[in-house]
């Protein structure tokens, strides 16, 4: 896999000595076991799998190459590089500006660009109407197209689908770039609806079976399908592809579901135990085999996770910006098992007494007393790990910082000895 140059700013020594040792020992990345952090009093678990991705670091070498090869021109980027704020806070400390915000709110009116001007693709692509846009004020944007390969290899397949005549179910979140960008491609070459979890492809079950009306669909799913969706023949052969962030065993769990509902709607005696043969056939003939949209990293980094929680452990931590989809649902799959703390970097380790951190279910960033084990819990066991968009420098802050409250920094040069060697 390609090698990117990512600014020392996020390099972390100690990290890529960790990552190094690991992928020397396990080049097929079969082992999901943690990473064991001694240090005396603390014990620290680190995921086998996290940090930048390989779109993220596309991203991140495409941004900083163009800064320094395109001095005194203006340069802006088309909304949040990547969902981390040091990064993007990086980036405008460089001169970069931005147009829109993650949420799509316009920043910079696209009538001030002029056609000299730089605008740079984010990871998560963008639609075709924004392209077109860009396009007609004479600006060329291939060049610094940043787009992960794995979001555009959903869209491909996407288009691969339409031509059968399938209808594209995407599992996303409607108001993420990611998921705006992907219905647009899809949408501009076949039928399109975004479910955002089990609860709504439940409902889209309803209408493929005809047991709901078919004039509630637009109240329904307002503002998540296609111009000229009709649910009477649009809903009849289906494939479903995925926002590459979601937890991947959702999007499999949202495919399954509704696959058999294509069995049981189409399949009449295919339905049948003595029939299986034909019950594939049904379903192939409703039904869109997508399982290779899966993105890998986002599917590695969740699957580590799953690894580092079979560690006994006090409690969690997980490293990221607080919009970033990929990271909520790490927090998801640690909360699941005890007490998960979601921050963004070191500094909201403000004392072993308090922790500033980010509560997804109430949408804030909130203060927690007493979250670190006691000096009497000896060893104390903590798990960390980070997301997609997060520098391993940050990782390794938050390392320092919880080592300095057991007096144990002074401990980590010998680890990064101990794994580069």
């Amino acid at each position: 896999m390609k090698n990117f140059d990512i600014p020392i700013i996020y390099r972390s020594p100690l990290i890529s000595a960790i990552k190094n040792r690991r992928k020397e020992r396990d080049k097929m990345k079969k082992d999901f076991t943690p990473t064991h952090l001694n240090l005396g009093a603390l014990h620290i678990y680190l995921a086998r799998h996290f940090g930048f991705c390989y779109g993220v670091e596309n991203a991140i070498e495409i941004s900083f190459r163009t800064i320094d090869e395109n001095p005194g021109r203006r340069i802006f980027l088309l909304s949040e590089m990547i969902h981390n704020p040091q990064v993007n806070s990086d980036l405008g400390s460089r001169g970069i500006r931005f147009l829109q915000d993650t949420y799509g709110k316009q920043l910079i009116p696209f009538e001030t660009l002029q056609p000299d001007d730089i605008v740079i693709i984010p990871a998560f692509g963008t639609t075709l109407e924004i392209e077109e846009k860009l396009r007609r004020i004479g600006i060329r944007t291939e060049q610094y197209n940043s787009t992960c390969p794995f979001v555009e290899k959903v869209w491909n397949r996407s288009t691969q689908i339409a031509r059968n005549n399938y209808t594209i179910v995407v599992h996303g979140k409607p108001g993420h770039e990611e998921t705006r960008a992907t219905f647009s491609h899809a949408a501009a070459v076949t039928p399109t609806v975004v479910v955002r979890d089990m609860a709504e492809a439940r409902v889209l079950a309803e209408y493929i079976r005809g047991t709901r009306p078919a004039d509630s669909f637009c109240s329904v799913f307002q503002g998540q399908y296609s111009r000229g969706f009709d649910v009477n023949k649009d809903l009849t052969r289906i494939g479903v592809v995925n926002q590459t962030t979601m937890l991947a065993s959702d999007t499999q769990a949202i495919a399954d579901f509704l696959r058999q509902t294509m069995i049981e709607t189409y399949g009449d005696s295919a339905t049948s135990v003595e029939d299986p043969t034909a019950a594939e056939a049904a379903a192939d003939r409703h039904f869109a085999d997508t399982r290779d949209t899966l993105c890998y990293a986002t599917l590695d980094n969740q699957t580590a996770v799953t690894g580092l929680l079979q560690t006994n452990a006090d409690l969690a931590i997980v490293v990221g910006g607080y919009n970033s989809s990929n990271t909520s649902h790490l927090v998801e799959l640690c909360e699941q098992k005890m007490p998960t703390y979601f921050i963004r970097s070191e500094d909201n380790l403000l004392s072993p007494e308090e922790i500033l951190h980010y509560d997804l279910h109430e949408k804030k960033e909130q203060n927690t007393q007493n979250w670190l084990p006691g000096r009497s819990r000896n060893p104390a066991r903590i798990l960390l790990t980070s997301g997609a968009s997060c520098p391993d420098i940050l990782v390794e802050a938050v390392i320092r910082r919880i080592a300095n409250f057991y007096d144990a920094e002074d401990r980590i040069p010998a680890l990064i000895t101990q794994f580069a060697g």
